[in-house]
């Protein structure tokens, strides 16, 4: 797989981030899809069980649901049915096994939207969803594609970069790895998220290749600055504001 390419931003008609609830027990998968849209710019929640993914959508209420067929308690038909049962026009992809026929042509009688098979790609699974999104008419383009965090400004459709101002020449790898960071601020981000997202590269053996590439991101949005690139011990890298110097008191004339 490439790496994603510059796209438009889908939002709410108000212009707040899209929420989508991601349901499926795999834990590991799960947070694989909810990183992979939260790079999207999107506000998700996630439910590893039929009778939670119902009450996150009565608290959460999304604009879509990623929705796995085999569930724990309950099965996805149901949830379905039960979500369905309160806001009647969500869209619903389901996640279904690749040899279960059955699975897919339920899914889609019980009033699905759309299905994709299992192993999937994350790319996919963004596509389906935004075309859902956009045939639902709950998502409306970002007009403006521009990223801000702090000093650090990066128009995603130009591929320019500024931090105070000043233009940061970026390559391209650096770019991307650069947009994943400032599409989750604050957010500490592991290298095997790092890898799977600008890379596609399977958790194993490579992390090496992150490391280098933070450290040529370091010297060109950080040096002879407040840093805003961090690492975290034993967990990752976090992109965040710079920390601005505390205000030197003013002198006081002699004998004030």
């Amino acid at each position: 797989m490439t790496a994603p390419t510059s796209r438009q931003q889908l939002t709410r008609p108000d212009g707040s981030p899209l929420r989508v609830l991601v349901v499926d027990d795999e834990s590991t998968l799960s947070e694989l899809l909810s990183m992979t849209l939260r790079y999207e710019g999107w506000d998700v929640q996630t439910a590893g069980t039929g009778l939670d993914a119902v009450r996150a959508a009565r608290s959460f209420r999304p604009d879509a649901v990623l929705l796995d067929v085999m569930l724990p308690d309950l099965d996805g038909l149901e949830v379905l049915r039960r979500i369905r049962a309160e806001d009647t026009d969500v869209p619903v992809l389901f996640l279904t096994a690749k040899d279960a026929v059955e699975d897919r042509v339920a899914g889609l009688t019980a009033g699905g939207d759309d299905y994709v098979t299992k192993p999937f790609s994350l790319e996919e699974v963004v596509a389906r969803l935004r075309g859902l999104l956009r045939r639902s008419g709950m998502a409306a383009a970002r007009s403006e594609p521009v990223l801000t965090v702090g000093d650090l400004v990066m128009d995603e459709d130009s591929h320019e970069v500024t931090r105070a101002g000043t233009e940061v020449k970026l390559t391209a790898t650096e770019f991307e790895l650069l947009r994943f960071l400032m599409r989750n601020p604050r957010r500490v981000l592991s290298k095997a998220q790092i890898l799977d997202r600008v890379w596609n590269y399977d958790f194993g053996g490579q992390a090496n290749i992150v490391e280098l590439y933070i450290s040529y991101l370091r010297r060109k949005i950080d040096a002879g600055r407040a840093p805003m690139i961090h690492t975290v011990r034993g967990a990752g890298y976090v992109l965040k504001p710079a920390e601005q110097p505390a205000e030197q008191p003013a002198e006081q004339p002699a004998g004030a």
